[in-house]
Formats: structure tokens, C-alpha cells, sequence
């Protein structure tokens, strides 16, 4: 029974392997190279963790095949580039250019990590104040006690 488990588990691995590659017909091997340069540098728009490049979705196996048609037509990587952020925006960069539009883009994560650590600051000095205010009674009379000494 675990044989059989293997086996079939095997099977539809090698199966979702096969389904993920779409070959290309590469005239030599700098133009594959060429290719495989820019399509890690466009983002996935169904997955958006992966690049083009690494992307099983259907979505991404159309735009490869775009940005192969593209590069064929003998476009440069920034007219591809130009063309895609032209269809679907600058999301589809993995660095896109710094911009009005891409500020938060760029600069969101930092001001949310400054505004968590404005507030941690804030309430530890709210605290510290609280504590010192409202000293134990117990404390109090022992340093008096100390004082008479």
C-alpha cells in the first residue's frame, strides 16, 4: 500500500514538473540567457512572490511567451519593460523606478516599522512614568527607615 502512495505521489510530482515548463525555441544560447535575465526581473501578477521566470501559473506562461514574441521582434529588455508597466502598471517590476505613484511602494514598510517603534517608545516612557508616580507603600517606608540611619 505505501508503494503504491509513492508511486502515485512520484507520478503527480513529475506530472506538476512537466506542467510548469513551456520550451521556447531559443535561437542560441545568449538569447536564452537574455530571456532568463529579464523574466526574473518581472514580477508574477497571479503569484506576486515570483518572478516571471519561476512562475507556474497560466497567466505567467503567457506573458513569457509575450516577452519572448517581444524580444523576437527585436525590442530592447527596456521597451519589453515599457510595454508590460504599460498593460499592467509598475507592480509588475520587482524594482520599480522611485516615483510619486511607487512611494509608498518603496518607503511604506519603513514608516510603518518607524510609527511601531514611535509607539513601543511612547508607551515604555508612559509606563516608567506610571511606576515611578505610584511607589509601592512598602518602598516608602522602608526608605524612610533608612533615612532615620
Amino acid at each position: 500500500m505505501t508503494r503504491l502512495l509513492l508511486a502515485l505521489a512520484l507520478a503527480l510530482a513529475a506530472s506538476a514538473a512537466n506542467a510548469a515548463i513551456d520550451p521556447l525555441p531559443f535561437k542560441d544560447r545568449a538569447e536564452e540567457v537574455r530571456f532568463q535575465n529579464l523574466t526574473k526581473q518581472l514580477r508574477c501578477l497571479v503569484c506576486q512572490n515570483e518572478s516571471l521566470n519561476d512562475s507556474s501559473a497560466p497567466l505567467a506562461a503567457d506573458l513569457r511567451r509575450d516577452v519572448f514574441e517581444q524580444m523576437r521582434a527585436g525590442k530592447s529588455d527596456d521597451e519589453i519593460k515599457a510595454w508590460l508597466t504599460a498593460r499592467y502598471s509598475d507592480f509588475v517590476l520587482y524594482d520599480p523606478p522611485l516615483r510619486g505613484s511607487t512611494f509608498l511602494l518603496w518607503f511604506g514598510p519603513l514608516l510603518v516599522l518607524g510609527a511601531g517603534a514611535t509607539a513601543v517608545a511612547l508607551s515604555v516612557r508612559r509606563r516608567a512614568r506610571a511606576a515611578a508616580a505610584v511607589q509601592p507603600p512598602a518602598l516608602r517606608a522602608s526608605s524612610d527607615v533608612e533615612d532615620d540611619w
